[in-house]
């Protein structure tokens, strides 16, 4: 199973990452989305979960959860916006791999056992940050992280 990651779109969805995120099983968001028409156009792709983030604002953004916890292809994921929130309250709810976004750097590691995820940010450039965005391979129940950059 192939689960394409994006985030930090802020309300751009770039040709490439869309190219990218094509084939995907399941698409999740990890927040900074900043327009429901991005939400859109990533379901057209494939199932899509997406989470809040700081920069979601209004009525569409308040149907989002901060957090979500998804079962896929025999693995559990996490999915919230700051890895900050996580230190704050730190249930992973039984998952072994998180997903995050925020701080804009991709970014994949292990944290006392925990596949930790950060595909970056697909949308507009910020600082001297790569233009990114990922994918889980779930095989087996067994989840491994790639990165992508643009």
């Amino acid at each position: 199973m192939r689960i394409g990651l994006v985030s930090d779109t802020h309300d751009l969805l770039r040709p490439e990452v869309l190219d990218y995120l094509r084939g995907s099983d399941h698409i999740v968001h990890a927040g900074d989305i900043c327009g429901e028409a991005v939400l859109a156009e990533l379901a057209r792709l494939a199932p899509l979960t997406a989470v809040r983030g700081n920069n979601d604002r209004g009525a569409w953004a308040q149907r989002l959860r901060e957090r979500e916890v998804l079962r896929l292809g025999g693995a559990t994921l996490l999915v919230l916006h700051d890895i900050a929130d996580l230190r704050l309250a730190p249930d992973t709810a039984g998952a072994g791999t998180v997903v995050c976004g925020h701080s804009h750097q991709p970014r994949v590691e292990q944290r006392d056992g925990v596949l930790v995820v950060n595909p970056g940010s697909a949308g507009p450039r910020r600082f001297r940050l790569p233009i990114s965005a990922g994918e889980l391979i779930v095989e087996q129940g067994r989840v491994t992280a790639r990165l992508a950059t643009f």
